[in-house]
């Protein structure tokens, strides 16, 4: 479960995944402080506890640490980064009902331009599992050797 390292100042466009969701009638957009309790049911009906506290966390600030995508008023996917430590991206992840629609590249691209913004440089995408490859893929990520459990190192679970 290593981490990858993406280069923030040569991010593809997003504008085109943005557009292809809009014709889908999903909108991504940055979560309001108003959202956090939806996003962390949302997050803690499909994915871990530990997820849902990292989502709790990236309301720390204003704006948030969070991107989401809605579909009809309901939230069909997420971003965080910031939630873990800094300069992380992730956890992310898109309703099992809504997976394969491109949401995941459209949140990945679109939180990552956001991290660069602020003026990172590099993000890590941390603890990444079966996703390395779509990771390569859309947004050019390596693999850091060695990487785990790197942030998590103190994680209860894993002590």
């Amino acid at each position: 479960m290593p981490d990858m390292l993406v280069k923030l100042y040569d991010l593809p466009d997003g504008r085109e995944a943005l557009a292809a969701l809009e014709k889908q009638g999903i909108r991504i957009v940055r979560a309001m402080t108003a959202d956090k309790g939806r996003l962390a049911d949302f997050v803690g009906k499909h994915f871990t506890e530990n997820w849902r506290s990292e989502c709790e966390c990236a309301f720390g600030r204003l704006p948030s640490y969070a991107f989401i995508a809605i579909r009809n008023k309901e939230i069909v996917g997420f971003a965080l980064y910031d939630a873990v430590v800094r300069n992380f991206f992730g956890p992310t992840g898109v309703a099992p009902e809504c997976r394969g629609l491109g949401i995941g590249k459209a949140l990945l691209l679109e939180t990552l331009r956001a991290m660069h913004e602020e003026g990172y440089a590099y993000a890590v995408i941390g603890w990444v599992e079966e996703a390395i490859g779509f990771y390569a893929k859309t947004v050019g990520a390596t693999v850091i050797p060695d990487s785990f459990p790197g942030a998590y190192r103190n994680l209860v679970a894993l002590n």
